[in-house]
């Protein structure tokens, strides 16, 4: 419970420091309004990203590359393959926790791009993504207190 304890606290603080590190950046980022200067090396490889991001072939890469992988671990975890006792429990926990971190962040984006294609700014987006996602926790709560859907 100890270690449980220290591992997000550690978390939590390099929560708060990315945030404040992000927050710094952006203070200094700012410039006078219509004044067009070189641009920076984080410019240029948000562009390069946004690039890479937009070429179908990238997609389905990652589909088939993110699909194979949790298979052979899944394979891997459940299968009789000599594994130290621990370890298929472990790897099935991992592919859980991939599982449910790909349905989170398809929740989050769902929301995000529904209420940027309405017009709405990047804030509403966000809003709406967490909003979405906190309503599918909740519901994930409730579910889990009323049948015991998990474990």
């Amino acid at each position: 419970m100890v270690s449980l304890t220290l591992v997000s606290t550690v978390l939590m603080g390099l929560l708060v420091v990315g945030t404040f590190l992000a927050v710094a950046r952006i203070g200094t980022q700012r410039s006078a309004p219509g004044r067009d200067g070189p641009p920076d090396r984080y410019a240029a490889i948000v562009e390069a990203g946004r690039n890479v991001a937009q070429e179908p072939t990238v997609w389905a890469v990652a589909f088939i590359v993110i699909t194979v992988g949790l298979g052979a671990v899944t394979l891997l975890a459940v299968g009789n393959f000599g594994l130290p006792e621990g370890l298929p429990n472990t790897l099935l926990t991992v592919v859980f926790a991939v599982v449910a971190l790909l349905v989170v962040g398809f929740i989050f984006l769902g929301a995000y791009f529904g209420a940027r294609g309405r017009g709405l700014g990047n804030a509403h987006g966000v809003a709406a993504g967490s909003f979405a996602v906190g309503l599918a926790f909740l519901v994930l709560i409730v579910a889990q207190l009323v049948v015991g859907v998990l474990g």
